[in-house]
């Protein structure tokens, strides 16, 4: 599969976000934080030393970089099969809308759908870009998803 028209696809299945901000990023960009349909509201934190908030997460990347993290979310949106992954965007009820600290996008090759709560677990990349306009200020890879 070439890399443009999955791009393409992705772009195309995210263009309604394309005024939202990206989380931890400062500009408007079609892939931002995803919108809950109602505000979700606060989960427990994961228990153990890999345990954070998605708050935390966003807002403490520089640190988290290259670590493995631990977060239990709700998925508020999917879009599968781009680039060989599922690309979930996870919210806890922490952090502010307002500067993005709310979402966390994670990639994986489990199965999950909106609305499930689930464990996240993966490793911390920052400042990813795909290329195309799709660059991530902070997100979390490989994600290994349990409800």
């Amino acid at each position: 599969m070439k890399a443009i028209p999955v791009l393409a696809a992705l772009l195309i299945a995210t263009a309604p976000l394309a005024a939202s901000a990206m989380p931890g990023g400062g500009m408007g960009t079609p892939h931002g934080a995803a919108p809950a349909a109602a505000p979700v509201k606060k989960l427990p934190k994961a228990s153990g030393p890999e345990a954070r908030t998605v708050e935390e997460v966003v807002k403490g990347k520089a640190a988290l970089k290259g670590k493995p993290v631990l977060v239990n979310a709700q998925v508020v949106k999917v879009t599968s099969g781009v680039m060989g992954k599922n690309w979930v965007h996870l919210q806890d009820g922490s952090g502010k809308a307002a500067d993005g600290s709310h979402d966390i996008l994670a990639t994986t090759q489990d199965t999950v759908a909106v609305g499930d709560v689930v464990k996240a677990r993966g490793i911390v990349r920052t400042d990813v870009n795909l290329g195309s306009g799709y660059s991530y200020a902070v997100l979390i890879e490989d994600a290994a998803l349990r409800k």
